[in-house]
C-alpha cells in the first residue's frame, strides 16, 4: 500500500471513529494532531491513543489495557492475534469509559 492511499485510509477511519464517540453520546472527547487521535474518557480521564505508523502502515492504539498494532490484511484491520480494529475499539472504549463504541472500518 502507497503511503497517500495508507493516509487516506486511517483518515477514514478516524473520521468514523470521531462521528460514532458523537452519535454515541458517551462521555468520551476526541482531539486529532499531527496523525495522532487522543480520546479522552471522562469518567476517569484516561486516554485512548490512536496513532497512524506510516513506515510498518500500521496503526497502534495505546490503552490502559496494553498496546495493540493493526495491519491492513485481508480488506480489514486486524491485530498480530487476529483481532479487528472495530473488535478491539468496542472492548477497549467498554473496559475503559464503560460505553462501548461500534464502529465498522
Amino acid at each position: 500500500m502507497q503511503e497517500s492511499e495508507f493516509d487516506q485510509r486511517v483518515d477514514a477511519i478516524y473520521l468514523k471513529l470521531e462521528e460514532a464517540i458523537d452519535t454515541a453520546a458517551a462521555d468520551l472527547d476526541y482531539e486529532t494532531s499531527a496523525g495522532v487521535l487522543t480520546i479522552t474518557c471522562e469518567n476517569d480521564g484516561s486516554q485512548i491513543i490512536l496513532s497512524r505508523q506510516r513506515a510498518s502502515r500500521e496503526i497502534w492504539i495505546a490503552a490502559r489495557s496494553g498496546g495493540f498494532h493493526f495491519r491492513f490484511a485481508d480488506g480489514q484491520w486486524q491485530s498480530t492475534t487476529g483481532e479487528t480494529l472495530t473488535q478491539a475499539l468496542a472492548r477497549i472504549t467498554a473496559d475503559q469509559a464503560g460505553k462501548t463504541i461500534e464502529v465498522h472500518f
